[in-house]
C-alpha cells in the first residue's frame, strides 16, 4: 500500500512535517480498530505499541521466563529483536526474524503483559524504538498512528493530534470476550474481571502509568460506531491544520 502524504497548501491543508495521530486508551476501548482505520483514511503509516510488549510477553512466556522477575525480563528484551511492520492494512508484528502476529493476542500474553510493561529498562527500549518509526514516518513526509498507553504522554508528546479512547468496563469486556471468540455470559464477566486488574496495574504503575496527556481529547466510544469515532478524529486532525483525507481520494 502506498501511503500519499497527507497535507499540502494546494489541498488547504499544513505543508509538512509528516503528521502524528496519537491514540491511547485502555484494553478493549477500539483503539486498534479505530487507528487502523484513521490511518487509512489519512494514508499514513500505523504502529501499535502494545504489540512490541506483548511481543516481549510471549517470548518470556515461550522461554519459561519468570514475568514478576524484573531482572531477567529486562535482559531478555534486550536480546530481542523486534520488527514492527506499519502498513495499517497488514500490520505485522516479529521476534528475532519470526512473526507472533497470533501469538501475541492470547490471553495468557494478555494477562501477563502489564507485568513485563513495567519494567522500566523495558519500557525504555522500547520507546525509544518507537519514537524512531516515528521519527521515520515523519522524515518521509508522509507521518504516522500510533496506538498504545503512553503514547500522548511519553512517546510522543508533541503529537498535533491527541485522543484518549476509552468506554464503559462491561463495552470493552464484551468486545475483548467476541475478540477472543467467546460468548458466553461467563466469559463475559471472567474477561470484564481481567480487565479491570490490568486496567488497575496500567494504571497505577510506577513507569509511565496509563493515563490521559492534559492535552488529549477524550472520547468515549461507548455508544459509537467505529465510523463515528473515526470521524471524530478527522475533526481534531482538521482543527490541528491537517487536511482529513489523502489528496486524490473521497472521503
Amino acid at each position: 500500500m502506498e501511503h500519499d502524504h497527507v497535507s499540502g497548501e494546494e489541498s488547504g491543508g499544513r505543508r509538512g512535517p509528516g503528521l502524528v495521530v496519537a491514540v491511547d486508551g485502555p484494553g478493549g476501548s477500539g483503539k486498534s480498530t479505530v487507528a487502523k482505520a484513521v490511518a487509512r483514511r489519512l494514508g499514513l503509516r500505523y504502529l501499535d505499541t502494545g504489540a512490541m510488549y506483548r511481543a516481549v510477553t510471549q517470548l518470556a512466556l515461550e522461554q519459561r521466563i519468570d514475568i514478576e522477575d524484573p531482572q531477567a525480563v529486562a535482559e531478555l528484551a534486550e536480546r530481542a529483536v523486534l520488527t514492527s511492520g506499519t502498513n495499517p492494512d497488514s500490520p505485522t508484528i516479529a521476534v528475532n526474524e519470526v512473526r507472533v502476529d497470533a501469538q501475541i493476542r492470547t490471553r495468557a500474553v494478555t494477562n501477563a503483559v502489564s507485568a513485563v510493561s513495567a519494567v522500566a529498562s523495558v519500557r525504555r527500549r522500547l520507546v525509544g524504538q518507537q519514537q524512531q518509526i516515528i521519527v521515520d514516518a515523519v522524515a518521509n513526509a508522509r507521518g504516522i498512528v500510533v496506538e498504545g498507553r503512553d503514547i500522548g504522554s511519553v512517546v510522543a508528546p508533541d503529537a498535533p493530534v491527541k485522543v484518549f479512547l476509552t468506554a464503559s468496563t462491561e463495552i470493552r469486556a464484551l468486545r475483548r470476550s467476541r475478540e477472543l471468540g467467546e460468548k458466553g455470559v461467563d466469559d463475559v464477566a471472567r474477561t470484564l474481571a481481567e480487565l479491570g486488574r490490568r486496567d488497575e496495574l496500567d494504571s497505577t504503575r510506577t513507569v509511565d502509568p496509563l493515563q490521559a496527556a492534559p492535552d488529549a481529547v477524550v472520547v468515549d466510544s461507548s455508544g459509537m460506531s467505529v465510523d463515528e469515532v473515526v470521524e471524530e478524529i478527522l475533526r481534531h486532525v482538521v482543527a490541528a491544520g491537517f487536511v482529513a483525507t489523502v489528496p486524490g481520494t473521497s472521503p
